[in-house]
């Protein structure tokens, strides 16, 4: 990740119809969206058929990159099967020289300004122009696009419902380019005080909290392993739990930990890749699982991340997923089964009322979903639980309804 700016002239005017050409899946830009204080340039993915309220996911590039590179993490192709759109925001060289998203930067990293402006205009676009469900909006992003992932959430916690920050920084962990390049190799902070630095970005803030799922490479020399971690403490405390994971497995052979409130509802996870440097994991193919294409700092290490965040994020499903735990010395493996989560009602009510409207029912003192099984905690009618209705009889736990 670099993250020296300078002033240079804007890409040139030709550079749309690369896009038009050379996109495997059809990326198409809009020039206008709003007063665009931040002076980005927008791209998008729109499938073919799309329903009504579908989600959106915002994917951001890395350093050196364009939008079209990292549309080989594999968004646009899970977007044509699971239907949602793909909002591609792109950094012009004239805003930095290596094309970095300026995460530093105090014009570009806080609400009403710069960058992080022009992201949620884009944002307006879409759901101006798009059937969009604004309870699903999301957004993730490599490297610099991974420390500007922690700035929109940070800043737009009522636009987004969710993030997943892969080999990023945490929210304010610099406010000048010098800084920048200390907190690549690693800053240390209390979860409280990294916790206050993110609700600084949106002062006052009290509705909904974007859920996040965290990837960093156990191997990655440009941002240090750390990085995730420190992360980890930032999410965590700002949704106000603590640093101990509830759950500690792996998925297709990688670390996982995720972290969960009072109420069961996972709101972090943290994927550590072994053996991985700096990019984006992605497992090319055309089964269920799998997504992208191997480039640069995109790095085939057998298993896609987007689909695995889509999945968190509750916008993905479709296939059968094995994670093994290791408690006292036993190994337990335990296959769990998801559908395609589309665009459905909301029932926030107590696990008992969600029984009595047939939308769950009981089992040994816990009640569990209809259709996904999932656990919703005891019994009773103080537990509440935010239920989507996703099929015919199925409903999971989705903690973005209102």
């Amino acid at each position: 990740m670099q993250v020296r700016k300078l002033s240079l002239t804007a890409m040139a005017a030709t550079l749309s119809m690369a896009f038009a050409s050379s996109s495997a899946f059809a990326l198409s830009q809009v020039t206008s969206f709003g007063s665009n204080p931040g002076n980005l340039q927008m791209f998008k993915h729109v499938p073919a058929s799309m329903p009504a309220n579908a989600p959106l996911v915002v994917a951001l590039h890395g350093c050196t990159q364009a939008a079209i590179d990292y549309e080989k993490a594999g968004w646009s192709q899970l977007a044509n099967t699971h239907k949602f759109y793909v909002l591609y925001p792109q950094q012009q060289s004239g805003n930095n020289s290596n094309k970095c998203f300026n995460w530093f930067e105090p014009g570009d990293l806080a609400r009403g300004g710069g960058e992080a402006l022009s992201i949620k205009q884009m944002v307006d676009n879409m759901k101006a122009n798009h059937s969009i469900d604004a309870n699903r909006v999301f957004v993730t992003g490599l490297s610099a696009g991974g420390a500007f992932t922690n700035v929109m959430l940070a800043t737009y916690p009522d636009v987004f419902a969710g993030g997943a920050p892969m080999a990023g920084i945490p929210y304010k962990c610099a406010t000048t380019m010098s800084a920048g390049f200390t907190c690549m190799s690693g800053s240390d902070k209390t979860p409280s005080a990294w916790g206050d630095l993110a609700r600084s970005g949106y002062s006052g803030y009290t509705g909904r909290k974007p859920r996040v799922s965290i990837w960093q490479g156990s191997s990655d020399t440009t941002v240090q392993p750390m990085n995730g971690t420190e992360t980890v403490e930032q999410w965590t405390n700002y949704h106000g739990i603590d640093q101990t994971a509830d759950v500690s497995d792996s998925v297709l052979g990688y670390p996982r930990k995720v972290y969960k409130d009072a109420s069961g509802n996972a709101l972090v996870e943290y994927y550590s890749i072994t053996g991985m440097a700096h990019g984006t994991p992605v497992d090319p193919g055309t089964g269920t699982q799998q997504c992208g294409t191997a480039a640069s700092y995109i790095l085939d290490k057998d298993i896609c991340s987007s689909y695995w965040i889509g999945q968190f994020w509750g916008i993905i499903g479709g296939g059968s997923t094995t994670t093994t735990t290791t408690a006292g010395g036993t190994t337990t493996t335990t296959t769990a089964t998801t559908t395609t989560t589309t665009s459905g009602a909301c029932y926030t009510s107590s696990n008992y009322a969600h029984v009595i409207a047939g939308r769950a029912y009981q089992s040994l003192g816990y009640v569990k979903a209809n259709g996904s099984n999932q656990n919703m905690g005891l019994y009773n009618t103080y537990a509440i639980t935010k239920l989507r209705k996703t099929g015919t009889n199925y409903y999971v736990i989705d903690s973005t309804c209102p």
